[in-house]
């Protein structure tokens, strides 16, 4: 098996359970903003992607709504609603586990930089990364931008040396985008299957952060 030197970790829905926060704040958006509401199942959705992409996907919004909608959302999660969440239970074990083995840990998030800085130091991940990059204000950078700036800031320009853990396609599809191995976990909001991870060329799955570490051994 591939030695990693370094792992790269999305937030949502991989480190941490943000459904609470997050769906509450856009319940709150949606309600301010005089929108239809929409199912649980659409709902749950907003959780990981950027915030823009979900509400233009959702109600077919651009331009200056679009903003005032992420202003509206960001406002409600950032001052009452962004600790709202729950770190997967075994997820400090598996960092634990990581630290131990020399691997270098990096968080790649389309979270705001700024709150996912204050979420990983309020729930104490803030002690095992040695990187952290987030969504920037413009909703410019994709996934794959995020994830290289991490290996920008770590030096490494060989990507072989590194893999994505996510719970997503976006998490995947930024991999891929650099030639990233990309591990994928069904405990988050997006792949529910093995097979959801394995369409995507991921070269491994787990069901819970304890079945991540098989693939540092």
């Amino acid at each position: 098996m591939k030695k990693y030197e370094i792992a790269v970790f999305d937030v949502d829905g991989t480190l941490l359970d943000t459904t609470e926060g997050v769906l509450a704040s856009v319940r709150y958006t949606i309600q301010k903003m005089g929108f239809a509401p929409l199912s649980e199942k659409q709902m749950l959705t907003f959780i990981g992607p950027p915030i823009q992409d979900s509400f233009t996907q959702a109600y077919h919004v651009e331009g200056e709504i679009l903003q005032m909608i992420a202003t509206c959302f960001r406002n409600r999660y950032k001052d009452f609603e962004l600790f709202k969440a729950v770190p997967y239970d075994g997820i400090y074990d598996l960092l634990d586990a990581l630290s131990n083995k020399g691997i270098k840990l990096a968080v790649a998030t389309y979270k705001r930089q700024d709150y996912a800085e204050a979420i990983l130091k309020h729930f104490g991940f803030d002690k095992y990364t040695d990187i952290l990059y987030g969504a920037d204000h413009e909703n410019k950078l994709k996934k794959m931008d995020i994830i290289k700036k991490c290996m920008d800031d770590l030096g490494v320009h060989d990507y072989s040396r590194a893999v994505m853990v996510g719970d997503s396609r976006h998490d995947a599809i930024g991999a891929q985008k650099i030639g990233m191995d990309f591990i994928g976990v069904t405990y988050g909001f997006d792949f529910k299957s093995l097979s959801d991870v394995f369409a995507f060329d991921a070269i491994g799955a787990a069901d819970s952060p304890k079945d991540i570490l098989q693939y540092f051994d």
